[in-house]
């Protein structure tokens, strides 16, 4: 709960300094003068709406549209050796961890893959794929269980819900001022919006979130070292070095789509600043380095 206040404080807190600062510069003075009639005070609040809701929703959402998206299958009974081996191990270690007993799941796919989600600590979902099971050693696989374990008792689902809101909400604030300055500066709409807002407003949202992305990312690879110290913790650091040494021998596995390539044991990406995971290398070189 300190977590959400301290972000939505933080919130409201760039919101308040980007006002007063507008104020000072004379920014909203200025754009009345080129007859751009924009309330900014009223336009950061819809944005923090518009921003925090949607993040907040996909939140909410998250474990229903895994299920489903994934095609997860929910080990309520045990059917063989394999999934009651899981539940125990996730029972074990959530019980370290101090959090609530997640629902486990197993994906169908050939890719060694994981990942964690779910509204809060309590109420979370720790799905691990067939080609993880299949692939990876017991130790790799409890390694791999315990990093997504740490990703739900570091509260990291709700921290990134409540950054991708902040962040959600700038790019639609300054989307908005772009596609408002070009509707009535270039387009001459005297009232209202025109259709050169609504076309400019889209295209600029699309080009500040992909720039956006890069912040978001960052934080991403910095919340995965994090889960790996965690693994160390529970587990021992040697059985989450073997688990990331194994996905190295492995072909590089297809991104989970959506919200859960951010939960997910590996991650991909063309160009460093926009990975979601660090490399391998660097990862396995943090947890060598843990004493």
């Amino acid at each position: 709960m300190t977590r959400i206040f301290l972000f939505l404080a933080t919130n409201i807190a760039i919101m308040v300094v980007i006002s007063i600062v507008f104020s000072l510069l004379g920014i909203s003075g200025t754009l009345d003068a080129n007859g751009v009639d924009l309330d900014l005070n009223a336009l950061l609040v819809v944005s923090a709406v518009i921003g925090m809701s949607g993040s907040f929703i996909s939140l909410a959402m998250s474990k229903w549209s895994a299920k489903r998206g994934m095609g997860v299958h929910i080990i309520e009974q045990p059917q063989n050796q394999t999934e009651q081996w899981l539940i125990d191990i996730v029972k074990r270690q959530s019980a370290t961890a101090k959090i609530g007993m997640p629902e486990v799941g197993i994906f169908d796919t050939p890719d060694a893959n994981a990942f964690a989600t779910g509204m809060t600590k309590n109420s979370s979902l720790v799905a691990v794929s067939t080609g993880l099971l299949n692939s990876m050693s017991q130790d790799e696989v409890e390694a791999v269980v315990a990093h997504e374990i740490s990703h739900v008792a570091n509260g990291d689902m709700v921290t990134m819900a409540l950054m991708q809101g902040v962040v959600n909400t700038f790019v639609y604030f300054f989307a908005s001022i772009i596609g408002h300055i070009v509707d009535r500066v270039i387009f001459k709409t005297e009232e209202g919006h025109g259709m050169g807002y609504y076309i400019v407003q889209i295209v600029a949202q699309i080009a500040l979130s992909f720039l956006a992305s890069i912040l978001t990312m960052w934080f991403s690879r910095h919340r995965e070292f994090k889960a790996d110290a965690g693994s160390a913790k529970l587990v021992g650091k040697e059985k989450m070095i073997s688990a990331l040494q194994a996905l190295q021998r492995a072909h590089e596995p297809e991104e989970l789509p959506g919200q859960f390539a951010a939960f997910a044991i590996n991650g991909g990406g063309a160009r460093k600043l926009f990975m979601s995971h660090p490399p391998l290398e660097e990862r396995i070189a943090a947890l060598q380095n843990i004493r």
